[in-house]
């Protein structure tokens, strides 16, 4: 894969974070890529989602935690615009 790509892919992960949560940061964004590409998944492929939560009970609640952290941050970013 090309190096300018990933380069400009990581400066639309770094924007799509900021816009979402009011902030970017190495931590939040690797967050947001485990939470889209989770979220992908359980949309598209749901039996796989499944699958994945009752194979791995703990990872399947670490990511319970992840997704209402990024929805809590999410709402305290759209609370503070208005």
């Amino acid at each position: 894969m090309d190096q300018t790509f990933r380069d400009q892919f990581d400066a639309l992960l770094e924007k799509y974070t900021e816009l979402l949560l009011g902030e970017s940061n190495d931590e939040l964004i690797e967050k947001i890529k485990m939470w889209a590409l989770y979220t992908y998944i359980a949309k598209s492929m749901p039996d796989l989602a499944n699958y994945w939560n009752a194979l791995y009970p703990n990872g399947k609640e670490e990511m319970k935690k992840l997704i209402f952290e990024i929805k809590h941050m999410n709402d305290l970013h759209r609370e503070a615009k208005k």
